[in-house]
């Protein structure tokens, strides 16, 4: 492990220098953001209702369509590039698009789930959808944008959309879709390949879009996260020196694998694009191994719940309400200070999490090629561990 993380170390050091020598920063206009709750900045909320208190309390101080105490990891990447926090695509009321535009909402999958919102808590905004709406967006932006006035102000410029950064975080819950539906390990890890190669269809559709520059984060450790391990049935053999339960971050790891694999096949489809294979799985885990070293505690349970081993409850989780004698009562309450807390909710990480996650990524040291966010538009040759 040592050894790895000195060979990684090593390779981003060289990587920087000759950059530094060769390259200058991208200046993206725009970003568009493909995911899941882990990015999404209002689309859910959106679509089926907002996500009330104490989501949001960090930083917004008030509920911000984010399943978190505060900002997500795309907030800082925009911030880090000079842009406003992007807007949800769905979210029609004071949305700013000139800068693009956010895709991503909570529950998505990569592969379209046979079933609704509230049946299983998957949302029916999976990969392709988000493309489709892309794909809308950016042929109607373009109609609205030439009316002139207001609409010139809040839409992107056509030249915008080959310039951009294409972000996207998603498969995670490709991953406890199956586990959620009682299915094994094997059965879940078979299905992998059809997940990506679906997610390598809509990479090639949104580059035949113009696009050019994509930024992939790989799915971090599913088998650390409270509600996981609520749900599922683990034995004392599968819980891993962490606390976590191996098996499911075996799958992820496997899945990982897998879409290292697909941006490299990707990278021979569309030369002329610029792949980024972001490894955020290795930093949560880090952060999780090592969190009173980084000034965390507790990192395994949710910061905002309700009761249990993992401060998680399913039945009632953060934010949820009783009434008690005709009052109405908050059960699933914030913990006293999330800014030393991991994970906000059993699913989702704190605003101090993903502010911890983002720092680690932004220069490229988790990066194939080790290339830093805002070198991401230039071809470089990838790094093969």
């Amino acid at each position: 492990m040592e050894f790895h993380l000195f060979k990684r170390s090593l390779l981003f050091s060289i990587y920087v220098l000759s950059a530094a020598c060769a390259t200058r920063t991208c200046d993206f206009p725009a970003i568009f953001n493909f995911g899941d709750s882990n990015s999404d900045t209002g689309g859910l909320s959106a679509a089926f209702g907002q996500a009330g208190p104490p989501s949001g309390e960090t930083y917004f101080r008030h509920p911000a369509g984010r399943y978190c105490d505060g900002r997500l990891v795309i907030d800082f990447m925009a911030e880090s590039i000079g842009l406003p926090y992007l807007s949800a695509f769905l979210d029609a009321l004071g949305s700013n698009f000139s800068h693009g535009a956010n895709f991503a909402t909570a529950g998505s999958t990569i592969r379209p789930q046979n079933t609704t919102l509230h049946q299983s808590g998957f949302s029916p905004f999976s990969l392709n959808v988000q493309y489709y709406q892309f794909s809308d967006f950016q042929r109607r932006s373009q109609m609205l944008r030439n009316q002139g006035g207001v609409f010139k102000e809040l839409l992107p410029k056509a030249e915008d959309f080959s310039r951009a950064l294409y972000t996207f975080d998603i498969g995670q819950n490709d991953l406890t879709a199956g586990y959620f539906l009682n299915m094994t390990t094997n059965e879940v890890r078979a299905y992998v390949p059809d997940v990506l190669d679906q997610f390598k269809t809509v990479v090639k559709y949104i580059h035949d879009h113009g696009g050019r520059s994509f930024w992939i984060h790989n799915t971090g450790p599913v088998g650390c996260l409270p509600y996981v391990m609520d749900r599922m049935l683990i034995t004392a053999g599968q819980i891993d020196k962490v606390g976590c339960a191996a098996p499911f971050n075996d799958v992820a790891q496997y899945f990982n694998l897998k879409l290292k694999e697909a941006v490299v096949q990707l990278r021979k489809d569309l030369p002329s694009a610029v792949l980024t294979y972001v490894d955020v799985y290795s930093v949560k885990y880090d952060l999780i191994s090592h969190a009173k070293k980084y000034g965390f505690v507790h990192p395994l349970q949710a910061c905002c719940g309700h009761g249990g081993k993992y401060n998680y409850n399913k039945n009632h989780g953060c934010g949820s309400k009783v009434t008690v004698h005709g009052k109405e009562i908050m059960l699933g309450k914030s913990c006293k200070d999330p800014s030393v807390a991991i994970n906000w909710d059993g699913v989702h990480y704190t605003e101090a999490a993903n502010k911890w996650v983002f720092d680690r990524i932004v220069n490229g040291g988790y990066s194939d090629p080790p290339v830093p966010l805002r070198m991401a538009c230039h071809i470089k040759s990838a790094v093969h561990e």
